[in-house]
Formats: structure tokens, sequence, C-alpha cells
């Protein structure tokens, strides 16, 4: 009774929308954006006296620049941007910088990371065409200034020691420090740096899939330095074609595929002045260091994963003593990475699924005893902060789709919502150094984000510069139905949504686009701003009902749910994607079950052409961008993280999940979509299957993109794909003549 009333008014409201409003491919994609230009990166200065951002040009939003806000209140401030420093030159990127940028899903140019230097609240570091500046907060205003470093390789990852008076960087794949004084000279600290060795960078494998997207880190005091060695010699070599209009150019690339040899990682702690260093033994059964830092005393730790990441350990590394593990998390599928370590007065906050669901506990650095904290009926996203007295952390709430913040007595107690809590919406937050402050991120669906500064009990909240959303996007707004659908085990309920078409079509049934990842780690179906939502809108408006869903083996949800991926892909989420959509017919009114098409990227990508090589496919044709293909093409971390070692009695398991062996399964319209440089899922993905399918004599779609990388960024080159996403559809969806 209550879904049919929900799908009257929704319909009836859509149906309305005045044709004159019509959101256009070239509006979705073009500047300024439709959510408008929001602050990135934010950061409570080490003082507490500013908020930090990177923020969007005026003059073009894929250029960033340095801003500051005062954390008493004030009005933003321009530090500095990349057209200030660069003269009119154009800004240069290194492949390795590219790469780095490409690992943080960063797309735009100017400003892209910065750092406070020191805890004064004077000066901030920034990398830019392959310099190093400082921009000192004066009386007078910002000054920038270019640091007077030799010419050649670019400088990377810089990092200042907490007081301020040296930094350290990477060039060449070497390590080096300079002393913030006047006429100081850089000291290298190491000698062996090469194109497969570096120090103090994070190798492909920890950036991409362990989320670790540093190498080094600083003492407390500064004196020392905790370092990543990375080898990459035996990492298998593979070459792209970044096949642009006027020319190729030849990118040579260490990426390890599945079951081949991984860059071996070793950490040291070397002495700043002299350059003396102490290996941090680990035993050989170490294959990734997921985390790794200080603790206040001084001691450096690490976090380490087994190769097949059922084990991960935390050991500290004390000065003369023998190496000793604190705590051990183990899984027998796998064990998720986190940041979830923060030294308190009561032990070592830390999180785990251990009870099937992602608690805070205590944890005795001494004893390594354990004592639970939270106990929280849906999962614990995070911890954000905690201080002598508190704890404050997010939760996910009604079943995974929305995020939650909240507070805790670190001695335990009552859990409480922090100020600003409400239903059907999404909150985040980044602390200041005393856990007293918040910088809060809060959206909801067709609402983009907004960032404030508040207290804990929400007062003297400060909102924070970011340009607001086109008012236009109003009138798009298209609140979603939420439904529940069945998995294919006929228990499991499934987060969908699902949004009317904008007009009724006349013959009284209308298509369907599903979307979906379908891959762990990621949910899509979120009370949170989405990203898709134009998209979606200007489909509803063409007349398309479209569908998000969330399968099994996704995140936000209890580990029972999250595990489905273990030892399968291609498997549990396929049938759960056509379980859900046989049913959608069923439960909302309208739906043409011949006409329901797919469109995934990435994972989804590979679950959209997954989708349409069966003989039992539910969809009318699927869209597929960078999908993978084949998963011994993929990176070791990620795949066996989920399927095992291919030469490890696993080869079965990945040739169910291969998709050039499905070719001859194609009966239904498939675009095929695939960036040229993508140094993620590479193109050679992409081109298995187009051999295999040719070879089957199957015809089908292909788009390429010259030059372009996962995530096909440029506003030109995504208005292209979605008009030739938009004509796909129309072509295979609509209702024969």
């Amino acid at each position: 009774m209550t879904l049919a009333v929900s799908v009257c008014v929704t319909s009836a409201a859509l149906a309305q929308t005045p044709t004159a409003n019509l959101l256009t491919l070239k509006r979705l994609t073009a500047d300024p954006p439709l959510a408008g230009r929001l602050p990135r990166q934010a950061e409570v200065s080490p003082g507490g006296q500013w908020v930090s951002f990177l923020r969007p040009s005026q003059a073009d939003s894929e250029v960033l620049e340095l801003w500051a806000q005062p954390s008493g209140g004030g009005e933003p401030r321009k530090l500095v941007a990349a057209a200030d420093l660069l003269g009119g030159a154009e800004q240069k990127l290194s492949e390795a910088e590219k790469m780095a940028l490409e690992r943080q899903r960063i797309t735009q140019r100017g400003i892209t990371g910065y750092q406070w230097c020191g805890s004064d609240d004077s000066a901030l570091l920034f990398p830019l065409s392959g310099d190093l500046y400082l921009v000192r907060l004066t009386a007078a205003g910002p000054q920038a200034q270019k640091l007077a470093l030799e010419a050649g390789a670019p400088k990377l990852e810089p990092r200042c020691t907490p007081d301020g008076k040296s930094l350290a960087y990477v060039q060449g794949g070497n390590l080096f420090t300079l002393p913030l004084a006047a006429g100081a000279k850089p000291r290298q600290l190491t000698q062996d740096g090469s194109d497969t060795l570096n120090w103090g960078q994070a190798e492909f494998i920890a950036a991409e899939e362990l989320a670790r997207q540093r190498g080094y880190w600083w003492s407390k005091d500064g004196k020392s330095l905790l370092v990543l060695r990375v080898d990459e010699s035996g990492v298998g070599l593979k070459t792209r074609a970044q096949i642009f209009a006027d020319r190729t150019e030849m990118t040579s690339q260490r990426y390890p595929a599945a079951g081949e040899a991984n860059a071996k990682v070793t950490a040291f702690v070397i002495d700043a002045l002299t350059g003396q260093r102490r290996e941090l033994p680990l035993p050989k059964s170490a294959e990734y260091i997921a985390r790794a830092g200080w603790f206040e005393d001084g001691t450096p730790w690490l976090q380490w994963f087994t190769r097949d990441q059922t084990r991960l350990t935390l050991t500290e590394f004390k000065a003369n003593a023998v190496p000793r593990d604190i705590t051990v998390e183990t899984d027998t599928a796998w064990v998720e990475t986190h940041d979830d370590l923060i030294e308190t007065p009561r032990g070592l906050l830390w999180s785990s699924e251990a009870s099937g669901r992602r608690q805070l506990l205590l944890i005795d650095r001494s004893s390594g005893a354990r004592t639970a904290l939270t106990q929280t009926t849906e999962p614990v996203a995070h911890a954000v902060c905690a201080n002598a007295q508190n704890v404050v952390f997010a939760a996910f709430g009604d079943r995974g789709k929305a995020q939650e913040l909240y507070q805790m007595p670190l001695a335990g107690g009552r859990v409480q919502a922090l100020a600003g809590a409400g239903n059907r919406q999404w909150r985040d937050a980044k602390a200041d150094a005393g856990c007293t402050r918040l910088l809060v991120t809060r959206s909801a669906w067709g609402s983009p984000p907004t960032l404030e500064l508040r207290s804990l009990d929400g007062a003297n909240a400060i909102a924070l510069a970011g340009d607001p959303p086109d008012p236009a996007l109003r009138q798009f707004s298209n609140t979603p139905l939420a439904l529940d659908l069945m998995a294919a085990d006929g228990r499991t309920p499934l987060n969908a949504f699902f949004f009317f078409p904008a007009q009724d079509r006349r013959d009284g049934k209308h298509p369907v686009i599903a979307l979906a990842y379908g891959g762990p780690g990621s949910a899509t179906v979120t009370w949170g701003w989405g990203r898709d939502m134009p998209l979606i809108a200007h489909w509803q408006q063409r007349g398309y009902g479209v569908l998000m869903l969330d399968t099994r083996g996704m995140a936000h949800r209890d580990r029972e749910f999250t595990r489905a991926h273990a030892q399968a892909f291609g498997k549990v989420e396929v049938a759960d994607l056509f379980a859900a959509v046989r049913e959608l017919p069923s439960r909302v009114p309208g739906v043409d079950a011949a006409r329901i098409g797919f469109f995934g990227w990435s994972y989804g990508g590979y679950l959209g052409a997954r989708a349409v090589l069966d003989a039992d496919t539910p969809f009318a044709a699927a869209i597929a961008v960078a999908p993978v293909t084949d998963w011994t093409l993929y990176d070791t971390a990620y795949t066996e993280r989920y399927l095992g070692q291919p030469d490890d009695g696993k080869a079965a398991t990945y040739a169910s999940a291969n998709l050039p062996s499905r070719a001859a399964l194609l009966s239904r319209p498939l675009l095929l979509v695939h960036g040229t440089a993508d140094d993620n899922v590479l193109f050679e993905h992409t081109l298995r299957l187009v051999e295999a399918l040719q070879n089957a004599g199957k015809t089908f779609d292909l788009q390429i993109y010259p030059g372009k990388a996962h995530g096909i960024p440029g506003r030109a080159t995504r208005l292209h794909l979605y008009r030739t996403m938009d004509a796909f559809f129309e072509r295979h969806l609509r209702p024969g003549p």
C-alpha cells in the first residue's frame, strides 16, 4: 500500500517537469559545475587559526588554487594559484607525477596537494611543475617562494618536520632533506635511487590497492625518518601504447599482475643529520606494508600483510630490542585495510571485524589485550579522532545507505550523535589536532556537499567557502524511490534506488537503465550526494527509468555481506543483478522487462560486459567502460585478495571469471569504452575481449579515447562519452517501428 502511494506521487510529480527545463549533456559537463565549486583537501591548521583548502578556479574549475579562511570567522582568501608562479608557462608533469595523481583520482591541474609546514600556522608547502614552493602568511599578505633546489628530476613527496624547520623530498629515487634556513643546502640521505629503486615513494600496489599514498614519515622530534625502500627490479615491465590522434607514446610501467612478483619493500629508520640507517626487520611472510608511523615515545611501527591478506599484523620496533607484534587481525577470506590507529591514554584505538561487524576497541600496547568500545547496530565506518576523554567516529545507518557522526567516552558509556544528525543524509568529518573542532561534510541525494567548521557540541559553526550549486539544479532534483530487492540467495535484501521517467511513455511502458558497480570495497546506493545524479536526471527526462543497485560483496554492511566475493568474481554479483532486474517489473509499475539496459565502469564495466556474455541475460544492451576482462592481467594485491594466486590451485577460479572465453555467448548489443593511457585497468583488457569477440564472429560497438586514463577525464571528452552512451541506448532501448 505505501509503496503504491509513493510510486504514484513520485511518478506524477516527475511527469509534470517542464520540458523547457531540459538538462542537456552539454550543461551537465560544462563549467561552472552544476554542483558548484566545492572545497577540496580541507584541513584545520596545526595551530588552529586557519582552515586551508584547494578551490577550483573561477576561470576554469579543472584548475585548483590554494585558499585559506580564518577559523574564527571571516572571508576566505586566495593564497596562491599556479598561474601566479608559472608566469604563463605550461604546467609540467612527469609520468610518475601523472600516475601518482591517478592513484588519488585527482584529474585537475594547478596546485593538487599541499601541507602545513610547522605548528605556528605561518607557512604551507606544495609541489608544482617539478619544483617546491613555500607560501608564507605574513602581515602584508601571503608570499610565495620557490625553493632554490637543483634542476633535473622533479621534486616529489615534500614533507616538513613537525617544527617546520626542515623538509624532506624525493628526487631521482633518492631522499633529500633541506633545512629551511637562509643559505641552507639540501642533504642527500640515500644514493642508490634509480629507475627501479626509490626511497620514500609509495609503490603502485600501495597507492592503488592499500590506500597508502606516501613512503616516509618524520619522527615527532624531526631528527629521524621512517622510510620505505622500494625495489621494483623484479616486477614485470608492462609497455603501454598511449595512442594519441597525432602520435603514439610508448610508456613502460612496473605493474605486478596476479601471480607475479611484487616490489620488494623494506623499512629503515634514517638519521636526518648523519644518514645512518637502521633496518626494521620483518618476516619473509610480510608481503605488503599497509601503514607505518611513529608512536609518541619515538618508536616506529608498521602494519603489514601476508600475501594472501588473511593476516594483518601491527609490529613495533624499539631501538636495541627485538620487534614485537602488538596485535594481529585474521580472517579466512581477507582482512580489510583501515586507518584506525590512534594513541589514547587508555590504549591504542583500533577497529576490527572480528565480531562480524566493524567496531572500535582499545588495545593495550604492552599486553595486546583488547577492550570492546563500540557496539553499534551497523558497522563503524572509521574513527575520526580521539583525545583523553572522548572518541569521535562515523558509522553507517539505514542498512548502509546513510552515514552519521557520533561521540562516546573512551571509558565506555553512551554513544551520542553529534549535533546536526538527521535522516537520509551522509556526514563525515576531519578533526583538529586536539579533537575539539571538526570539519564536517554533509550531503544528501540532490544536495551537493557543504563544509563547515564546528565544535563537538555543534556551537560556533562556520560555513566554509565554496560556490553554491547552480540554482537550476533544484529543477532536476530526483528523489529516489528506495527499494529492497531480493538477492539470488532468496534471503538477503539488496539496497536499490529507482527513478521514474519524467514523462509517461505513450505505450504505457518505459525502458530502464541499470547502474551497478558490483565489486568489493564500494557502495553506490547511499543518501549522500551522488555524482551521477545529474546524468540520472538527464536520462529521466529522456524517458528512461533508472535503477541503482548494490549487490552482495559491496561495502557498508556486515562482514557476511561484504565477503561474498571470496574465491569468485562474476558469480554472486551477477546472480544478484539478474535476480533484482527480474524482480523489478513486479515492484515498479511501467517497467518494460524487454528493454532494460546496463551501464558500468571499472568493476562495473566488468559486470556490464559479463551480464551480456550470458545466455540467460535479462538485459537488452550494456555499456562497459574500462572493464577488467582477464583477471590474470590485473594487479596482485586486489585480485589475489579475492581470488587467490592463479598458480596456487586457483586456475579454475580465474578461468570462470574470464570474459574473452565467454565471447561466443554475446547475443545483445554491447558498447566497450576504454582510454588508451589507462594505467590501472590496462587497455589490453579491452583488446583481448575485442579479439575474442571478433574471432567468435560477434558484432559490437567500440569507443576508444586516445591518451585518456582510467577516469577518461576532461569536459569535452566526457561530453562525447555521454553523447555516445545516449545514442547507444536510443538505438537499442527504444521501441521499434
